[in-house]
């Protein structure tokens, strides 16, 4: 019969194409991911590898079963949830994962519900970027997780997990107010005394003077860091107004990057969730972009109890915030 644990890990040797990251992500020395490997071989009977130099491939037979794992994975997930449902009270650690502004303003309550209505539960938070979420949730080191995507930066739909939409927020142009907007979610730049006549009075051409985002095309930008999806979607959406942003401060957390707005650093894009409560002096600009955020777990593991609750603790907090509302 073959091994789960070994099935395991070459459904993640098939996502993450190397040894050295399958046991990187596992926290498995390579020579015991290559050892474990070579024994589902023989217990398989046929090749399931192909070797080059210190590469690895997967055979059709290996691509085959690696592609059946996910089915096995998931039975295994609702053969639990079954277990677990028969306990009485929930208990044990449940790890939850969300970006920035998840964890300021969705968890908190999220969390307070969980620790009233289920106090057995081990509560423990960790914050990341989404784009790290799909390898956190395969490996364990999280249960359930908040992923969010935009519409510059569509996510790829992963077979080992499934998720359900949370919210949808708008996106801001946040950029230095003029006089009597600062802070004021409503005010536009649309609204500034130069725009209410004909555009060209601005000495700006006309495509730019009806796009937000094209008329900083000069300006410094304040974008999120490299490889986070919040860099991705800035600099696409600059990209999509035709230019490149002159980047010249990377921030993760929007609170810092409106007080780099504020202060005249430059401009920046930030999502609903990161606008609330913004600081005196900065204008924001609604666009018609949005963020979609979903709640993700493992296949199968949505109806355990203890991610279940999460789940719907999640979906309780965010029904009260002022996100989204059209």
């Amino acid at each position: 019969m073959l091994d789960v644990r070994k099935l395991h890990l070459l459904r993640e040797l098939a996502y993450r194409g190397t040894i050295a990251a399958v046991a990187d992500a596992l926290s498995y020395t390579p020579s015991a991911v290559s050892q474990q490997l070579a024994a589902l071989e023989r217990d398989a009977g046929v090749p399931l590898l192909r070797r080059t130099g210190r590469r690895v491939a997967l055979t059709p037979a290996g691509a085959a079963l690696a592609a059946q794992t996910e089915a096995i994975l998931a039975l295994l997930e609702e053969a639990a949830a079954g277990l677990a449902a028969a306990r009485t009270g929930l208990t044990g650690p449940l790890r939850i994962g969300a970006f920035q502004t998840a964890v300021r303003t969705i968890l908190p309550a999220a969390l307070v519900a969980l620790g009233r209505d289920h106090p057995g539960l081990e509560l423990m938070v960790t914050e990341l970027d989404p784009a790290a979420v799909p390898d956190a949730l395969r490996s364990g080191a999280l249960d359930v997780a908040l992923v969010h995507e935009y519409d510059f930066v569509p996510a790829e739909p992963d077979p080992a997990l499934e998720t359900e939409p949370l919210l949808e927020e708008a996106i801001y142009l946040a950029s230095p107010a003029p006089g009597g907007t600062a802070g004021n979610p409503e005010a536009t730049e649309s609204r500034e005394p130069a725009e209410t006549g004909d555009p060209t009075e601005t000495g700006e051409p006309a495509e730019a003077a009806g796009d937000p985002i094209c008329r900083h095309r000069e300006a410094p930008w304040i974008v999120a860091s490299p490889g986070t999806l919040c860099h991705v979607m800035a600099v696409r959406a600059c990209q999509a107004a035709g230019f490149t942003p002159r980047i010249r401060h990377h921030a993760d957390d929007f609170a810092t990057v409106l007080a780099l707005v504020a202060a005249g650093q430059g401009v920046a894009l930030v999502p609903e969730l990161g606008v609330m409560g913004p600081p005196p002096g900065v204008a924001l600009t609604p666009l018609p972009t949005r963020r979609r955020t979903r709640i993700a777990c493992r296949n199968g593991a949505r109806c355990q109890p203890p991610v279940s609750a999460c789940i719907e603790a999640i979906h309780a907090a965010a029904r009260v915030l002022p996100v989204g509302r059209g």
